[in-house]
Order: C-alpha cells, then sequence, then structure tokens
C-alpha cells in the first residue's frame, strides 16, 4: 500500500464512501425509472417480470459506473487533491 499519511488514507475512504452512496441513489433512480410502472400498473406477468430484470440490469450499471467515475476522477486529482503551499498559486511548488 506504500506509505500513507492518515490524511489521505482518510481522504480515500470518504471518497470510497461518497462513491458508494451516490452509486446507490443513481442505481434507485435508474431501478425506479425503468421498473416503475410494475408497482404503479397492474401488468401481465413476463411484462411484469421483464421491466423488473431491465430495472435491476440498469440499477446495476447504474452503481458500477457512478463508482468507476467518482473513484477514477479522483484517482486523477493530480496529487492527491493537495492545496498549493501559498494561496492564489497554480503549483505547489510555487
Amino acid at each position: 500500500m506504500g506509505n500513507r499519511s492518515q490524511g489521505e488514507r482518510d481522504a480515500l475512504t470518504v471518497e470510497i464512501m461518497y462513491a458508494v452512496v451516490t452509486a446507490s441513489l443513481a442505481a434507485l433512480l435508474a431501478f425506479g425509472a425503468v421498473a416503475g410502472p410494475v408497482f404503479l400498473f397492474e401488468l401481465r406477468h413476463p411484462a411484469r417480470g421483464l421491466l423488473l430484470l431491465a430495472g435491476s440490469a440498469a440499477a446495476v450499471l447504474a452503481f458500477v459506473s457512478r463508482t468507476v467515475h467518482v473513484l477514477w476522477r479522483f484517482s486523477y486529482a493530480g496529487d492527491g487533491g493537495r492545496q498549493p503551499s501559498q494561496p492564489g498559486r497554480t503549483r505547489p511548488d510555487s
């Protein structure tokens, strides 16, 4: 794992939790958007099963894509998102 500071480990933990929570909300919305009619209307068995399956697939896709997007963005935040040493500077070594 390397020699990460406590602050870096905390930042990673917060980012992972943020990714999981927002991905869960995105999955819930995707499932509701696709499978919502099953709960609002009385549908026949084939249509009901198909919508539930499609809603589940949409939820999994939304969860995975949101999690990967958030964590990928965090990994490319340069040097872990550290601030410059002096306000107004664009690089830490300026």
